[in-house]
């Protein structure tokens, strides 16, 4: 073992060193942020000199006349104008619909002209506070932060993986990880040692249990049965670049919901095949010392019981998520009750269920208030100050999603006042119009891209800020709405986490991969979970394909398809 890890600093080498070594040398996403900041400024002033402009364009639905049964064009009873419909398209049973030119052309504005720095300047502190995913995910983790550090994720966790058959140990464990992502990076401390204790219990290969872990929390972490605060943070930076086309285009946390609830039983279930048919059976004939299974009885199992404290604190967070559920419930469904009915937004004519319109402040309750029982049953809460002090705990960890914000609101700020994303969306739209390629082509193309840049940028915000405001105006002008991006986008984000070595917690899981392999390496973990990462990536696509052709909608009132009537769900 001494031997194995006396070189640390030797040069990777291969394809993987490769990425390894460029993915490395990035700057941190909020310097990234910063450096995009200049680019703009110095793009926008290019762009002047040199006199750029984009005609602009929208959508439109191809019209044609109605005739009588004689052939003669019917007329309108009050206008007496011949009368007009839609042309449906026969392959897509929908209207057709062509791009026009519309109104003046669209210049390029100068970041760094006396009036375009100063708009920087003046702007710096509205660009940050009104940053939609800043205050969406810092209020829903002061919930989800309380519950973890009271230890209720832990125990959860625990308990659902010991209740399982032995049978059903490998679905469980990845149904565990996937859900888990609610609780934020909890699964990936947690879940992955207790599978392999439970693994290397039940006379299995640890590495399998930990591979089966990594391959629910991190491939699966898009898919969830549950709306946590992830949903939130992508669905305010999907609203934020739709509206650089639509400027009263809404996006609800949950757009995406059907489509990821749907898509958590096909991953478990491919993630079971996975295991059961390629990872596992290549681990099993490992020597113990090399990760394999031991030929003893293995941990004793009854050593990871929950303890009679832990229990009184599940049993006291039941009953509080049950009293929270059914007042939430009195809320929504008793007529005349604050979350009853839906509501209309006087800015922009838009309909909306009451309840989801809160669905952030709702999550935070959702999480505070079991997790406050939880604490307080198992004497971690013992006034109201340690519920503070949970919370205080949760924004801690949020410190750099705090300082990213920061860079990335002014980043996409400048992006819009320099009118170069609507150029660009505009110019890039055109392009993919006149290709005429199928919405499904183009949302493949969209996944592997995305894929590709997560072996280089592993933040799932961090990219979707660089990449949104190009593709999710451009695909609006291809008539493919805000929220179908922003799910192929979850697709593409999750597959290839577990084979990147820019995922931060790839050490944290090398490092328990060698308590039972001590000459485990990357390599061990990147062979593991490559498999997964193939199988996730290929049936994920070709299932939103699938959805796709079914026209069913991603989330309560979220269209697959994007016109210039829409506006939001």
């Amino acid at each position: 073992m001494a031997e194995q890890r006396s070189n640390p600093t030797t040069t990777p080498r291969g394809f993987l060193g490769l990425i390894e070594r460029i993915g490395n040398a990035l700057p941190d996403p909020a310097l990234l942020f910063f450096y995009g900041c200049l680019f703009i400024m110095a793009v926008s002033h290019i762009g002047v000199i040199a006199g750029w402009s984009v005609k602009p364009i929208r959508m439109q639905e191809v019209m044609a006349p109605i005739y009588d049964p004689s052939g003669a064009p019917a007329l309108d009873a009050a206008t007496g104008q011949p009368r007009v419909a839609p042309v449906i398209d026969d392959s897509t049973g929908r209207p057709k619909t062509e791009l026009i030119e519309s109104g003046d052309p669209i210049t390029a504005r100068s970041l760094l002209s006396a009036d375009g720095f100063y708009w920087c300047m003046a702007n710096m502190v509205n660009n940050f506070v009104r940053f939609p995913p800043l205050g969406i995910v810092l209020v829903a983790m002061l919930g989800v932060g309380l519950a973890e550090k009271t230890g209720l994720f832990d125990t959860l966790i625990k308990g659902m993986a010991l209740l399982v058959p032995q049978k059903l140990m490998t679905p469980a464990i990845i149904l565990i990880g996937i859900l888990a992502n609610i609780a934020s990076d909890a699964g990936y401390i947690v879940l992955p040692p207790l599978a392999a204790a439970l693994y290397l219990a039940s006379g299995r290969s640890p590495l399998a249990g930990i591979a089966a872990a990594f391959a629910g929390v991190s491939a699966g972490f898009s898919a969830n049965l549950l709306i946590g605060g992830t949903d939130a943070l992508i669905a305010g930076i999907t609203e934020v670049n739709a509206q650089i086309m639509d400027p009263d285009y809404t996006v609800d946390p949950t757009c995406n919901w059907y489509f990821l609830a749907a898509s958590t039983g096909l991953l478990v279930a491919v993630g079971w095949a996975v295991a059961d048919l390629i990872v596992e059976p290549r681990l099993h004939s490992r020597s113990p010392e090399e990760g394999g299974p031991t030929s003893g009885a293995g941990i004793d199992r009854t050593t990871m019981q929950l303890s009679p404290t832990e229990f009184k604190g599940l049993a006291w967070a039941g009953i509080a998520l049950a009293a929270f559920l059914a007042c939430l419930a009195s809320l929504i469904f008793v007529p005349g009750a604050p979350l009853h009915g839906s509501f209309t937004d006087p800015s922009n004519g838009r309909v909306s269920s009451r309840w989801v319109s809160t669905i952030v402040p709702l999550v935070f309750f959702a999480f505070m208030v079991p997790g406050t029982a939880y604490g307080v049953a198992v004497g971690q809460i013992r006034s109201q100050k340690d519920v503070i002090a949970c919370m205080i705990y949760a924004m801690r960890s949020m410190a750099p999603v705090i300082t990213m914000a920061f860079f990335a609101s002014q980043f996409i700020a400048f992006f819009t006042h320099s009118n170069l994303g609507q150029m660009l969306a505009i110019i890039g739209g055109t392009r993919l119009a006149e290709a005429n390629l199928p919405p499904s082509v183009v949302i493949l193309g969209f996944i592997l891209l995305v894929m590709f840049l997560n072996l280089l940028i592993s933040s799932m915000s961090a990219k979707f800020v660089l990449v949104a405001p190009i593709f999710v105006p451009m695909f609006m002008m291809l008539g493919i709405s805000p929220e179908l991006t922003q799910a192929a986008y979850r697709v593409a984000d999750s597959c290839t986490n577990i084979i990147t070595p820019m995922n931060a917690y790839m050490i944290v899981i090398l490092a328990v991969m060698q308590k039972y392999a001590p000459r485990a390496g990357i390599g061990t973990l990147v062979s593991a979970m490559l498999p997964y990462s193939i199988a996730f990536g290929l049936v994920w696509a070709v299932f939103i394909v699938v959805w796709m052709q079914l026209d069913l909608p991603l989330g309560p009132g979220a269209p697959l398809h994007y016109s210039p009537a829409s506006t939001g769900p």
